[in-house]
């Protein structure tokens, strides 16, 4: 006798549902797509031309939908302008945009697509989700119309978001999040009149949403991890790579053990723009991640992750960010410094003269302290201690406190700053440690070919970054990243609206 397909459904997501409970771990995915893009235009094309581009990029993305549930997955995250790419205009993506209800409508897509507007990028995913049984995060615009009794309304009648949408194993839309920090490129979309704390319940934990830019704000991140106690971030980003700090893997999994929550980063991959490095990240470290800047190829990680990180016997504990820097004064080292450009931050340095020593660099009201120890130092390579405290970019403006060790690109200590991605000089040990005013520190190691160091180093509770036994690679960076959000300045293009 055969089993109908309903009945057989029903029977796997159960026993998927029964295997998640049986464990306090899960099994998570997330695909770095080469997103195929629309052709640079700058008229609307026909709704068929824009669904056929979507299709296309999501034939890709259910091939890795589909196997990463063969290797067990219960959840997977797509990258944020995973469907249809970028090069857009607010006129040229509207044939591209679908009106997204709020989940609360308890709607599957895949079973009932004509219950709303037409829909056929959300109906799709919706069968991705369903026939393979799991969670499917992806990113799409959502469309809203609007009247002159809204005086935020554009003078087009439409609001058009940059959406995040969720579908549980059943194929039912139960999240929806429009980013709330927006690139200053994406003037396609629009800001939310507020920011949105966007949640859903899984049997394998409680789960965030939120986009790229996000993560460097207060609003929804902090809102979500601290208020609400969300056990697992999902990031679908498109990030462009700046080193020597904001690398897409280097920064990610500096977050995820800064903020103590897993976070399940899917990025964009495209070598012309610096879009590369996905990962699954945990308060622990990085349990598996993804960096190419050669080849224009997807990747697929699948990783097993702890269902709830804080109840871990291994989970980190609390740290005092700057008890241990406030408590020594300053090293007698590094008086001599000198300013040093990170893009269009401008650091206080001081370089390491020795191959080992006891270091102090400040700035405003930051004093970053290092120790170190090379092992074999390279007579081509200087090696500089920085501090930043100040506003970090152009447009959008937002506090940092940084404390550096950090290799320059070349023995000028004007290239002290430089994006460089390989190196020769190895540590024996290093320590580092800062006055931050925030609790809000995330800490990184960087080592030659934009490698990161899980289990290499630790983070004390006095607030200190060491090693433990010594670099296995050449170190590019080792670094504290601070941010004081009380200090941030009004972002500008969200309140001139």
């Amino acid at each position: 006798m055969l089993t109908s397909q309903p009945l057989l459904h029903a029977a796997v997501l159960g026993l998927t549902i029964l295997q998640a409970l049986a464990s306090n771990t899960f099994i998570a995915a997330v695909y770095e797509h080469a997103v195929i893009l629309p052709d640079a235009t700058d008229k609307p094309v026909s709704p068929e031309k824009a669904l056929s581009l979507m299709n296309k990029n999501m034939d890709i993305l259910e091939g890795a939908i589909k196997e990463a549930a063969q290797q067990g997955a219960h959840i997977i995250v797509t990258p944020e302008d995973g469907i249809y790419g970028w090069r857009f205009t607010r006129e040229t993506i509207y044939p591209y945009l679908e009106d997204i209800p709020d989940p609360a409508v308890n709607w599957i897509p895949c079973t009932d697509p004509t219950r709303f507007a037409p829909a056929p990028v959300q109906e799709r995913l919706s069968c991705m989700a369903r026939r393979n049984s799991i969670y499917v995060v992806a990113n799409i615009g959502d469309k809203k119309l609007c009247n002159s009794s809204d005086p935020s309304c554009p003078s087009d009648g439409r609001y058009q978001y940059n959406t995040n949408v969720v579908f549980d194993p059943e194929g039912k839309l139960v999240a929806r999040y429009h980013k709330y920090n927006l690139f200053r490129g994406e003037t396609q979309f629009n800001y939310p009149k507020e920011p949105e704390t966007v949640t859903f319940d899984t049997p394998f934990g409680k789960f965030g949403v939120f986009t790229c830019f996000d993560i460097l704000f207060h609003e929804p991140t902090m809102v979500l991890v601290n208020k609400l106690q969300v056990d697992t971030m999902v990031f679908p980003t498109a990030w462009m790579n700046v080193l020597p700090f904001l690398t897409a893997v280097e920064f990610h999994s500096a977050w995820a053990m800064g903020m103590g929550v897993n976070l399940l980063s899917a990025n964009t991959h495209n070598i012309g723009t610096a879009m590369t490095g996905d990962g699954l990240f945990t308060p622990e470290g990085p349990a598996t991640y993804h960096y190419n800047s050669e080849t224009e190829e997807g990747q697929l990680l699948v990783a097993e992750l702890n269902a709830h990180p804080r109840l871990s016997p291994t989970y980190p504990p609390a740290v005092n960010w700057s008890l241990y820097a406030t408590s020594i004064g300053k090293f007698p080292g590094g008086n001599d410094t000198f300013p040093g450009a990170v893009r269009r931050d401008i650091f206080t340095f001081s370089d390491l003269k020795f191959k080992d020593g006891n270091y102090t660099v400040c700035q405003g009201d930051l004093c970053c302290h290092l120790i170190y120890r090379m092992s074999n130092q390279s007579k081509d390579e200087v090696y500089v201690l920085g501090a930043f405290d100040g506003l970090h970019g152009s447009v959008i403006k937002y506090h940092w406190q940084i404390c550096t060790l950090l290799k320059c690109k070349s023995t000028d200590l004007k290239t002290c700053g430089q994006p460089v991605e390989t190196a020769q000089t190895e540590f024996e040990m290093f320590s580092l440690s800062g006055t931050f005013g925030t609790n809000y520190v995330f800490p990184e190691v960087l080592y030659s070919g934009v490698q990161l160091a899980p289990g290499e180093f630790e983070v004390l509770q006095d607030g200190r970054l060491k090693s433990k036994h010594g670099t296995s690679k050449p170190l590019i960076t080792a670094t504290l990243f601070g941010r004081l959000y009380g200090k941030d300045l009004p972002h500008p293009l969200r309140t001139s609206m």
